[in-house]
């Protein structure tokens, strides 16, 4: 395998990263594996169904403006009153009975995407394994200088007037213990 950053001739397949440019590896040797198809974006390529919850929603609006707008003034015309009546009420009841029924129990249909014609430049190397509307990092702080405030009593010692060294654990302890034997 050859990296397709730099070109240089790996020892393995399995390789994580190259070892002239540090290109990571892991996705071309996953793509080679499965002959140029990575298998988690296989639902990309599945048929999706037509038992969405669009649908169902389309579905019971259709039915019920065919039975209001076509079947009742139908049925009217004929002099069929009693069907003119039973196909209003068809309509609008099935109708909400189809709305509320796609809207609980259907699901909300996957999101389409073409990869070959998103317009979008070919992936770089270092978003291939990042999100890049995710930085790695926080966003900057900054604390303004005036904000500064020197620590109490200062750096230096008032005796000798040198930098304050930080004391030993050891002896802080010492005096402690010292402090707790006098008390008894």
């Amino acid at each position: 395998m050859h990296c397709p950053n730099c070109g240089q001739q790996q020892v393995s397949a399995e390789i994580k990263f190259c070892s002239k440019c540090g290109f990571p590896l892991g996705l071309v040797s996953e793509l080679l594996a499965h002959g140029g198809f990575l298998p988690q974006l296989a639902d990309l390529y599945k048929k999706n169904t037509i038992f969405t919850r669009r649908n169902g929603v389309v579905f019971s609006t259709l039915w019920c403006l065919f039975f209001l707008l076509i079947m009742a003034p139908l049925w009217g015309i004929m002099d069929v009153e009693e069907l003119a009546a039973a196909s209003a009420v068809i309509g609008i009841f099935g109708g909400l009975i189809f709305l509320i029924a796609s809207l609980t129990l259907l699901k909300k249909p996957a999101p389409v995407i073409d990869i070959l014609s998103t317009g979008q430049p070919a992936a770089t190397p270092a978003s291939l394994y990042a999100r890049p509307s995710q930085s790695a990092l926080p966003p900057q702080q900054s604390q303004p200088v005036s904000s500064y405030v020197p620590p109490a009593g200062g750096w230096r010692t008032p005796d000798t007037g040198q930098f304050a060294q930080p004391g030993s654990v050891t002896e802080s302890t010492t005096r402690l213990l010292e402090k707790e034997d006098e008390r008894r």
